[in-house]
């Protein structure tokens, strides 16, 4: 049995997981402190937990980067790194073995590490319909990062120091529940999405950035806006990038992200003519009829 490495606690963040969660926490066993932060689950997301020697914590979830912060502040963690990872996530031994290194060769200098996942559909690994590796800040020394809300996920922020890449993958296993359960979370994303790219303008600096996390924010604002981009997204999975070697999960995953962004540019215009129709009235005010 491996020893278990205290200088390191592991953060889940659930809602009704009781169908990932012990996947998850399995896989974490003997790694470090478990933590789950539920919010307001009504199945046996926190007995689950608690069998397997997590700590449980409840807030209320209104984002990504809100309940990683509220983790942060008041779930008095006390190891020195904090891995945060979800229900639909796992750890596999590769991974553990890069993240046990990374945590004990790295100098003061170093703040956190970005990670990398494998996005799973069944047992179908869809690395270049997903374009793997795409990188997400997960692993922090406790004190020196913190989380903003980018779309309907989160990025870093407020950075004491350098940040590190660990290359080897844990699993993603995304629609693990099935597509319709995935469509319904990502109804409501689409609109986070909207709302963040419908409020930046595009960063041409950022477009050449060495930082993979800072690039791919700036793109979104500008591919929103190209012609016929769903399309051109499917084209750019599928074809280009080779999906099309992944079988037909690759397809029906390409599909499905271009119906998405399809559904993210129908909810910027509908922001945008929301805006309008504002604007309107108050700008016919200012001019009344003599």
């Amino acid at each position: 049995m491996a020893a278990k490495h205290d200088s390191l606690s592991v953060v889940i963040l659930t809602r009704n997981e009781e169908r990932d969660l012990p996947r998850c926490l399995g896989a974490l066993q003997n790694f470090g402190e478990l933590l789950v932060i539920d919010s307001g689950s009504t199945d046996r997301t926190q007995k689950i937990a608690r069998a397997a020697g997590a700590r449980v914590l409840e807030n209320s979830f209104r984002s990504f980067g809100e309940q990683r912060n509220w983790t942060l502040d008041h779930a008095r963690i006390a190891t020195d790194w904090i891995l945060f990872l979800d229900a639909d996530e796992v750890a596999t031994p590769a991974f553990r073995d890069a993240v046990q290194r990374a945590i004990r060769s790295a100098d003061e200098s170093i703040a956190g590490f970005y990670c990398c996942w494998k996005t799973m559909l069944g047992d179908r690994w869809l690395r270049r319909s997903d374009s793997f590796p795409k990188w997400q800040f997960r692993l922090l020394r406790r004190g020196r990062a913190r989380f903003i809300d980018s779309g309907h996920g989160q990025k870093e922020d407020e950075i004491d120091g350098a940040l590190g890449y660990i290359c080897e993958p844990y699993l993603h296993h995304a629609f693990s529940k099935g597509w319709e359960a995935w469509w319904a979370k990502h109804e409501k994303y689409a609109s986070e999405e909207a709302a963040d790219r419908a409020a930046r303008s595009v960063a041409w600096r950022d477009l050449l950035a060495r930082d993979p996390s800072r690039r791919n924010r700036a793109l979104k604002p500008l591919a929103s806006k190209l012609p016929g981009w769903p399309l051109l997204r499917f084209l750019h999975m599928y074809v280009i990038k080779g999906g099309f070697l992944e079988g037909r999960e690759a397809f029906t995953y390409s599909r499905n992200i271009a119906r998405y962004e399809a559904m993210i540019r129908a909810k910027i215009r509908e922001r945008r003519g929301t805006s309008s129709s504002r604007a309107e009235p108050q700008a016919k005010s200012r001019h009344p009829k003599e």
